[in-house]
């Protein structure tokens, strides 16, 4: 936005600064002259002492009040801007980030140093927002490369396959329809996921009542027969669980989480336990399941987009990457929080908290 020039805000300082001063200077002076003249005749009076009059006074006090006035002026005005110049130093320091920021470095920091007050309370959250900042572009930039890749992945698989289909006519066209479809589907659910990742990053969903075990009830039913076919026990346990937010991306949670613990489960008699639990600021929902020991370090890239702990054992129903990112951003958009943490044993605890119903209600929005 274009503005007209104006004084700044030091030389404001100093100006008030030195009008302050002047004002206080002449009321003192103003008070020590009304004091003098009330012991001070208004001529001579016969006596055994003669003193000065009122005409002796003003000609002795005003000179010399006036050239304290003018030194207290300019002492005003050299002080004010002194003194406006120390206090405005940090305001330039974090005036000088912002303008980097805009510039498009976000590396910058501002590190006022010093004890807390204002302005360093001020460079102290403009620090944390560019932090914050730099990781979202960081993983925004992650993410559009990977998603790039995933997505460039089906389609180089189609064209070699057509190429290969024009370079040998005689080939197998029921095996190729089929190879084909199954890659074609891979990149529908590739998109579809991207989407949904889309829509709940924006949060653009209507908040209802929604009662989380009936939610973990539906998901563990909806992917019980990929269980049994693989072996699998799935124990859902948990009383009636209210929050507030969207069924549609609340069921997709759940299910990318059951999905998740089915797939990254033991090839044979593993278990995987959905629970939901009632709290006076909560509503929370767990998913655990048995399967390979994790270290802390590689649990805490999985929420990465893409990013996959260990190798899948129900390859008949894989996925595309996105699980865990997606319940990241629908957990994220609920206001709520996500948690992972390996087992002991072998496998992985997702907690998943929500605000409770009166918490979400009072943040509202749709």
């Amino acid at each position: 936005m274009d503005r007209a020039p104006g004084l700044s805000v030091r030389l404001k300082l100093t100006l008030s600064y030195a009008a302050f001063l002047m004002v206080a200077s002449v009321l003192l002076l103003a008070v020590v002259w009304v004091f003098l003249l009330r012991y001070v005749p208004d001529a001579y009076t016969p006596g055994p002492y003669v003193g000065p009059n009122r005409s002796d006074l003003q000609r002795a006090f005003v000179p010399k009040a006036a050239l304290m006035l003018g030194f207290l002026l300019v002492f005003g005005l050299l002080g004010g801007w002194i003194l406006a110049g120390a206090m405005l130093a940090p305001l330039t320091r974090i005036t000088r980030a912002t303008r980097l920021a805009a510039e498009g470095s976000l590396s910058h920091r501002v590190h006022l140093e010093g004890r807390n007050d204002e302005f360093r309370e001020l460079a102290d959250s403009f620090d944390a927002m560019l932090a914050r900042l730099e990781a979202q572009i960081a993983e925004q930039q992650r993410f559009a490369a990977n998603a790039s890749h995933e997505l460039r992945t089906p389609l180089a698989i189609t064209q070699t396959l057509l190429d290969v289909a024009r370079n040998d006519p005689d080939s197998d066209t029921g095996e190729l329809v089929e190879r084909l479809h199954a890659v074609n589907t891979r990149a529908i659910d590739l998109t579809e996921a991207l989407l949904l990742l889309s829509r709940a990053d924006q949060r653009s969903f209507t908040r209802v009542d929604v009662d989380l075990s009936l939610i973990a009830e539906e998901a563990a039913e909806t992917l019980l027969p990929l269980a049994e076919k693989g072996g699998l026990t799935i124990e859902v346990s948990g009383d009636v669980t209210p929050t507030i937010g969207s069924h549609a991306l609340l069921l997709q949670l759940a299910t990318n989480l059951v999905h998740n613990a089915i797939v990254h489960n033991l090839p044979d008699h593993g278990t995987v336990w959905v629970t939901t639990s009632r709290h006076p600021t909560s509503a929370v929902l767990t998913v655990e399941n048995t399967g390979e020991k994790l270290s802390l370090q590689l649990v805490n890239t999985l929420v990465e987009p893409f990013q996959r702990g260990t190798e899948r054992i129900r390859t008949d129903h894989a996925g595309v990457g996105l699980g865990l990112a997606i319940v990241k951003s629908i957990t994220r958009a609920h206001d709520g929080a996500l948690t992972l943490t390996p087992r002991a044993d072998g496998g992985l605890c997702v907690t998943v908290r929500l605000p409770a119903p009166h918490r979400a209600a009072a943040r509202g929005g749709t």
